[in-house]
């Protein structure tokens, strides 16, 4: 699924630059995000500290680590495949990747088409190569993405900065800016629940729940589907999700109100709060404050195997501990870059903080329910699962390794608990309304009652870090003027959890969709731009996105299908160790014993299927639905076996245990 998410990025879009200037044949590094445009006159952004040589039909953009380029590339063609040959031929003409998979995404901003192409790489190629054909006439401007993974990670929200103001020439994309919005009526209610209805039906979503407010009152909260795909029972206003990541916003305002009593401000070095507080790199260590934490703009990388695989003994403590070992991989302020562990170290120092003889579980827990799920009503949002699976619950489900949905195991959900800050709460639609209504109201409660200053809660939408050319992140808070006004958001995902919930500052609207299936991740993008489009009388894009968006899904997970050999190999099995440890990431346990041999990490497991790739190399890949995808190649000799998985900028070798 990784491409699919890679498509996603480069695929996010933003408003236009109104004049933009021809670039020059080649230029020094920008100092900042720089408008230019091709041969033919395509719209586009030089990122910051990224250079640009120009050749003719071909502009080629690197960042500054070497073997790393998205290259732009003008050509009139017949098809878009004609297109795309074209343009390699112009950019690597001795480079032949095989191609995975190609399919159209909806168009958009006058381009008449877009097709994507996955190219096929082996996980020791650590590259990612992708390319896009825009079509405007007979015209086409064709992206080729060239990327070591670990480079495509770091500088993701810069590759989106390319793609945001990829326009044809002279073209303005759509603002709402100064536009009045509809009420949301009956009628318009009707219509977006018949969207999300209608989507889920195409994604084979289970259960989806959402609600809406409209001047400070909520006007929808309710359920579609059913909350298990094996079961009648329907989905309703109080069925709780794992709402994951959206919990970071939640913690940040339990920081707000720590800041509202003196207990420190936003710009308290970390270390001056909780001296234990470490990170791997001595000088980012001193540099981060409280407003940081959250900040995704430390330069720390995403780093989630430690806790998605070693999860059976860790503990919060731990959790913080393992923050020692974080090396920065951009600087200080930089780059965005997600960072689940120091979310959870936020959600730790404010629990300390209020309560520091308590264990900081315990305490962070005390902290928001006090601080936070007390105040605004949150009465069933909790971070026990035990009490959230006793009662009404919605059940996570996965695809499996035809692309079925099917129920997918909690295990893997379970990971989070120790970084609970970062992605653990459950909530309900009723609940999520009651915080999004403080939200819209500037901190105030339904009854006029000051919750949090103004201030302290604005400070979290402030921005830290560019996502692209005119989105930002805060503090747990991304702010978006896509579409010419401010959209405060920020989307959530666990296995079998996907969710996302918004406001519009300016209009007084807001939302929440939370989703029981993986596939509920495509929905949530359509639906904002769906209700921005009932608010606005925006362009029908929307459906279109569903429409594409599901034969996009179905075709990559066929090509990748095509690969995998279900059961795995038994030759390939055979050559397995028993057993396989890495310090960081924990053990393998090789279970054999049923048709289908099996992974078992400790706290969770999956089913594994074998590939043989391009390199000559042999992989299993979990295929279990909800932990599916995690890779792993088969390295070293038969005396000493290993296994090396990895993510975006590491790599972790598991070496045969006796």
């Amino acid at each position: 699924m990784r491409c699919v998410a890679l498509v996603g990025l480069l695929l996010l879009s933003n408003t236009a630059l109104a004049d933009v200037a021809p670039p020059p044949a080649a230029a020094s590094a920008a100092t900042t995000d720089t408008p230019g445009t091709t041969s033919t006159g395509t719209q586009f952004t030089v990122p910051a500290e990224w250079t640009m040589h120009v050749a003719g039909n071909k502009v080629t953009l690197n960042p500054p680590e070497a073997g790393a380029q998205i290259v732009l590339v003008d050509v009139k063609a017949d098809t878009p495949d004609d297109a795309t040959s074209k343009a390699w031929k112009a950019y690597a003409p001795a480079k032949t990747w095989p191609l995975q998979v190609s399919s159209d995404v909806a168009a958009r901003d006058d381009w008449d088409q877009i097709r994507v192409y996955n190219y096929e790489t082996s996980a020791n190629d650590k590259r990612d190569v992708l390319a896009f054909a825009y079509r405007h006439g007979d015209q086409y401007t064709v992206l080729i993405y060239d990327m070591p993974t670990d480079v495509g990670e770091k500088r993701a929200s810069q590759t989106r900065a390319i793609s945001d103001r990829l326009l044809p020439k002279g073209y303005k994309r759509e603002s709402f800016n100064g536009r009045k919005a509809h009420p949301l009526d009956a009628g318009r209610i009707e219509t977006l629940k018949a969207f999300v209805d209608n989507a889920r039906k195409a994604y084979d979503v289970p259960g989806i729940a959402i609600g809406l407010i409209d001047q400070g009152k909520v006007v929808f909260a309710g359920g579609l589907g059913v909350r298990d795909i094996g079961k009648a029972d329907a989905v309703d206003a109080d069925t709780l999700f794992m709402i994951a990541s959206n919990s970071k916003a939640l913690t940040t305002l339990m920081l707000a109100r720590e800041v509202d009593q003196k207990k420190f401000t936003w710009n308290t070095p970390v270390v001056q709060v909780m001296p234990s507080f470490r990170l791997g790199d001595t000088a980012t260590t001193k540099q981060v404050l409280i407003r940081h934490l959250i900040c995704a703009c430390t330069g720390m990388p995403r780093q989630d195997m430690e806790w998605v695989f070693n999860s059976r003994d860790a503990t919060p403590a731990s959790v913080m501990k393992a923050l020692s070992g974080m090396q920065p991989t951009s600087k200080f302020g930089e780059l965005f870059q997600y960072s689940n562990l120091m979310a959870a170290a936020a959600g730790y120092l404010g629990g300390h903080v209020l309560y520091p003889s308590l264990e900081l579980g315990a305490a962070y827990d005390l902290a928001m329910q006090r601080q936070v799920f007390d105040p605004l009503g949150m009465k069933i949002t909790t971070f026990d699962y035990e009490k959230a699976l006793l009662g009404d619950h919605a059940t996570p489900h996965g695809f499996d390794v035809d692309g079925r949905t099917e129920v997918a195991a909690m295990g893997i959900n379970d990971s989070i608990r120790a970084a609970r800050p970062a992605g653990a709460a459950w909530s309900s639609v009723s609940d999520m309304l009651h915080y999004v209504q403080m939200e819209l109201a500037e901190g105030l409660l339904p009854d006029g009652q000051r919750y949090v200053s103004k201030e302290a809660l604005l400070e979290r939408r402030k921005p830290n870090v560019a996502l692209g050319t005119t989105a930002t992140y805060g503090m747990g808070l991304m702010v978006d003027h896509t579409w010419g006004v401010p959209v405060v958001h920020h989307g959530g995902d666990l296995a079998g959890f996907h969710s996302d919930m918004l406001w519009l500052p300016e209009q007084g609207v807001g939302a929440v969709i939370l989703t029981n299936a993986d596939a509920g991740m495509f929905i949530r993008g359509p639906f904002q731009r769906r209700l921005l489009e009932l608010l606005f009388d925006g362009k029908p894009l929307a459906q279109g996105d569903i429409d594409a968006g599901v034969k996009r899904l179905k075709a990559q997970i066929a090509a990748e299908r095509k690969r995998l050999v279900v059961p795995a190999d038994p030759a390939q099995v055979a050559r397995l160790a028993e057993h396989y440890r890495n310090p960081a990431v924990g053990n393998i346990q090789v279970d054999r014993s049923g048709e289908h041999p099996v992974f078992n990490f400790g706290a969770w497991h999956s089913e594994v299927a074998s590939r043989k790739n391009d390199d000559g190399t042999v992989s299993f890949v979990t295929i279990s639905p909800g932990s599916d995808g995690f890779e792993f190649v088969m390295s070293g000799t038969g005396s000493d076996r290993k296994l090396v998985l990895r993510d975006g900028q590491h790599e972790y070798v598991y070496d045969e245990v006796n």
